[in-house]
């Protein structure tokens, strides 16, 4: 989990990490975020800020946060999460996650996360606006954006990318389905295919040559780069920016990623490909973006 507080104009002002206690089952989870939630709410930064995953801090003059922007992956609306495969809750009230006296503002951890990319992130990259963002963490999403705003579908769960079936009939996944992206190129997969604690842990088996991690990687890459390319035939994006925990292997997953999606793509050139440039605090951002519109 990440958390911290925020100013206005998206200055990080105080930012932290905490386990996610998913072993312990979803009860564990909703407990463990509220109780970030709080201590947050309770670490008064310097004037002017606004805090995320959020909440934005007091007026002008300083104080404590004047609201909660709270983001969490799955199908999520204003005011419940609804579902999800990563921490098998189901139908969880907005109030549920925090008791804080404070405005509270649920939304999509990726697509907050991709409203972020749009207003700090992409500045003059995609003259289109035509982008998708995918964040790879736990899970996989997508945040799709067109002509520069984003696109939720018909319930508003649109860029569910990480269920797209790469293998069928292929790994379990938690969503209920076998052979989705997220079952092998979201960093838990990769993580727990190596039997490791994380995907930082599996490239440096990769680089020290062992052969099992490599397999696993380059299972990693080729999925992603089937679900980018049936999106790409889909969608025709200018661009896909490549966010999340993962996006931190740089060059060891980016080129390889671009030459697959390349090799995907024969007659018809491929969306330019990079990693994020706001990394792994994009989702921080965007839920700041939220708390601040609840003020």
């Amino acid at each position: 989990m990440k958390g911290g507080l925020v100013a206005r104009d998206g200055t990080i002002l105080h930012a932290e990490r905490r386990p996610t206690p998913r072993a312990e089952g979803p009860d564990a989870v909703v407990a463990a975020v509220s109780a970030f939630v709080t201590a947050l709410t309770e670490h008064h930064p310097a004037p002017g800020c606004g805090s995320a995953s959020g909440f934005v801090p007091g007026p002008a003059t300083g104080s404590a946060p004047r609201a909660v922007g709270l983001v969490v992956p799955g199908l999520v609306t204003p005011a419940r999460a609804v579902f999800s495969a990563a921490f098998g809750w189901r139908d969880v009230p907005a109030e549920a996650f925090t008791d804080v006296d404070l405005p509270v503002a649920l939304g999509h951890d990726v697509r907050a996360a991709g409203e972020a990319e749009l207003a700090h992130g992409l500045p003059g990259d995609a003259p289109s606006g035509d982008v998708l963002f995918v964040p790879i963490g736990t899970g996989i999403a997508g945040a799709v954006a067109l002509s520069g705003s984003l696109y939720g579908g018909a319930s508003g769960w649109a860029g569910q990318i990480g269920h797209i079936p790469v293998r069928p009939g292929g790994l379990p996944c938690g969503c209920g389905q076998r052979g989705c992206l997220s079952a092998y190129a979201s960093a838990g997969a990769v993580a727990a295919r190596c039997g490791e604690t994380s995907a930082e842990e599996v490239l440096r088996r990769v680089r020290r040559g062992d052969a099992h991690a490599r397999q696993v990687w380059d299972d990693a890459v080729e999925t992603l780069a089937l679900a980018l390319a049936t999106y790409t035939l889909l969608l025709d994006p200018e661009l896909v920016v490549i966010g999340g925990g993962l996006s931190l292997a740089g060059p060891a997953l980016i080129g390889p990623l671009r030459d697959r999606l390349a090799a995907r793509l024969a007659f018809r050139r491929p969306p330019r490909v990079r990693a994020s440039r706001l990394g792994p605090d994009a989702g921080l951002l965007g839920a700041a973006l939220l708390a601040w519109r609840a003020t």
